[in-house]
């Protein structure tokens, strides 16, 4: 099996929501509010950070409470903040879906099995999910992550195959 984190992000702290110490989360889950489902809410170490009990749905998001959180002040203190579950709390990926930090670091090769680069960021601006590859020579190039541009991912072989579309 393939190396994999030990935690996952799987959200930020957007913004503070309210006067009372709520939060916006930008969720990094198919379902944003299974991020209250993981149990507490950690940093990159593990090192507990919260608790979370779960408001309701807003645009981009949800509105959390997190504890030891109780204004606004100290809400907007979180602003940026990643927050993380450990990977053995989250579901295996179904055939064909992949957790992004798991891409994180592949080597990339081209059809023909030449060096290209390694995969260094997962990206969504919003329009589907992006790899960014850094090449040998230290330029990005980032590729759309569909089947055409990234048709295979060997985990095991720690590597995915690119084939860029050619730009005109």
């Amino acid at each position: 099996m393939a190396e994999t984190s030990p935690m996952v992000c799987v959200a930020e702290v957007a913004t503070a929501h309210g006067v009372r110490g709520a939060v916006k989360l930008r969720c990094f889950t198919t379902e944003p509010e299974s991020v209250t489902t993981y149990g507490p809410l950690c940093d990159a170490d593990g090192e507990e950070l919260f608790r979370v009990t779960f408001l309701h749905k807003v645009k981009g998001g949800i509105a959390v409470r997190l504890n030891g959180i109780d204004s606004r002040e100290a809400a907007e203190a979180l602003r940026g903040t990643l927050l993380y579950v450990p990977r053995s709390k989250l579901p295996e990926p179904e055939e064909e879906e992949f957790y992004h930090n798991d891409l994180v670091g592949l080597d990339a090769v081209d059809r023909e099995g030449r060096a290209r680069g390694r995969v260094v960021a997962v990206h969504n601006f919003g329009a589907g999910d992006l790899i960014e590859l850094r090449l040998p020579d230290g330029e990005s190039l980032v590729v759309p992550f569909t089947r055409e541009a990234v048709p295979e991912i060997d985990l095991a072989a720690r590597r995915v195959v690119v084939d860029p579309p050619q730009v005109a």
